[in-house]
């Protein structure tokens, strides 16, 4: 749900969290007239494995460049084009701020209609198909190779095939997260809980929500969403890491209304009613549960790593006093994110100077958004477990960097950082879904005596009829 409804923008797709790609106009790049944006000159070649002529004269838009009040970002983004401008000294960035977040739902689909879109874009993960529709992005896949994007093989695959279709490569990533379990440590360690431990699956939760909730001063030990979609969201990635899944493999009918269904929603009835280590106060969205556990009036809730952000920079919250685990069950779990794309139409050597730019700001370890001493130096936080798209060797460098230049404690996020969880996407139609499942969370939630099997399969009638309309 945070790529699509709950992220940035249409935080979407949640909070508003993802500090946004900083891309500027700069004077030291200079500006372009229209007819160097349309058409390259200076050399190159047409094929795609050969590598960007330095000499080919190119212009590229990009959009999410950060505002002026981003000050670190912008900063490092200015050096970032400088340093990609000695190798490539005829290349122009044009970067494009947009208002509010990088990507508005209804101007970017405007953009998309009207083939607006910049050179370069940025979409979430759970675009690619709409981009398809409106036929905006240009198939990278000859062009996306070890030589052109070196850590390549250690991009984790299920992050690209999410910006696959066909076989063919439309995107790449320069975020992703994956939700875990988020905890409060300073609660846990009053209620005798190991926090470098946290539980691993429902029935450790439910224990530990007991003794959380058994602190008083009206601390609840678990928390969870039931309106404005999150709690669909929530019962999906709960039923993800479980194993199952909302929609059948085709993606034509509801899978929810089984076994596994009904003990998702029994395990929630037993924690908020029985074990009262739920809190009174249900109904709750997005935005909720971060601001009780940031006034440590809550023990733990399911989430992404860039909650925690929101928490520290607009509810004044530590980082010392939050840790993360992986989601219970381990299955797998969801996950979402940002990337950006190439408008189709774009000429090789376009292609090729926007996929340099991306690799080096946004895919390589130690580079880009990957500098952490950078970073640091620049008042921004190291530390976080995202993005974590990186596997094998890169990884490895990446946390080795990420360590050397924290600015918080990492191993607070140990045991979601070792212990990764296949990512899965969000299912077809997800917001519609997650609408339907909103009645599911809510209702077992509010009322003590609700039908679970009735709630259940009036949700999988409606979620039916959503999905017959594709």
């Amino acid at each position: 749900m945070r790529s699509s409804w709950f992220r940035p923008a249409r935080r979407a797709t949640a909070a508003t969290l993802v500090s946004a790609l900083a891309l500027a106009a700069l004077t030291a790049c200079g500006t372009s007239s229209s007819a160097d944006n349309d058409n390259n000159a200076g050399g190159g070649s047409s094929d795609p494995t050969a590598p960007l002529d330095p000499k080919a004269k190119v212009t590229l838009t990009i959009d999410c460049m950060p505002p002026a009040a981003k000050k670190a970002e912008l900063k490092e983004w200015k050096e970032d084009v400088a340093t990609f401008n000695k190798k490539y000294p005829n290349v122009t960035i044009d970067g494009k701020s947009t208002p509010g977040q990088c990507e508005e739902p209804a101007r970017f689909t405007a953009a998309l209609k009207a083939k607006s879109q910049p050179d370069v874009f940025y979409t979430y993960f759970t675009d690619l198909q709409q981009v398809l529709d409106n036929d905006g992005a240009a198939d990278i896949s000859a062009y996306v190779t070890d030589k052109t994007v070196p850590a390549l093989a250690d991009i984790d695959s299920n992050v690209l095939d999410v910006l696959k279709k066909d076989g063919k490569l439309y995107g790449l990533p320069t975020s992703n997260y994956r939700m875990g379990l988020l905890i409060n440590r300073k609660l846990f360690t009053q209620a005798g809980l190991d926090p470098n431990k946290p539980p691993a699956d429902w029935a450790e939760v439910r224990t530990a929500a007991k003794a959380i909730a058994g602190l008083g001063k009206g601390i609840s030990g678990y928390g969870e969403y039931s309106a404005q979609n999150t709690g669909g969201w929530h019962y999906t990635a709960t039923m993800y890491g479980l194993g199952g899944d909302v929609v059948s493999a085709d993606g034509t009918k509801a899978a929810f209304n089984t076994d596994l269904g009904k003990e998702i929603v029994q395990n929630l009835h037993d924690m908020r009613w029985t074990d009262n280590s739920m809190g009174q106060t249900q109904l709750l969205k997005w935005g909720d549960l971060q601001k009780q556990m940031a006034a440590d009036k809550l023990g733990m809730f399911l989430a992404a790593p860039d909650d925690i952000t929101y928490m520290v920079q607009q509810l004044g919250a530590d980082y010392a006093n939050f840790g993360m685990g992986p989601i219970p069950g381990g299955k797998a779990t969801l996950f979402g994110g940002n990337d950006y794309m190439i408008k189709k139409g774009s000429s090789p050597d376009k292609i090729k100077a926007a996929i340099a730019w991306l690799n080096l700001k946004t895919l390589t370890p130690g580079k880009g958004q990957f500098d952490y001493a950078r970073s640091k130096a620049d008042g921004l936080p190291v530390g976080l477990p995202q993005p974590a798209f990186f596997t094998g060797a890169s990884k490895t460098e990446d946390d080795q960097l990420k360590a050397a230049s924290a600015t918080m404690p990492v191993e607070n996020f140990r045991a979601f950082m070792d212990n990764p969880v296949p990512g899965k996407a969000e299912p077809a139609k997800a917001q519609e879904i997650y609408k339907v499942l909103d009645n599911v969370m809510s209702g077992v939630l509010t009322n003590k005596n609700a039908d679970a099997a009735k709630l259940l399969s009036t949700a999988e009638t409606q979620v039916n009829q959503v999905l017959a309309n594709q």
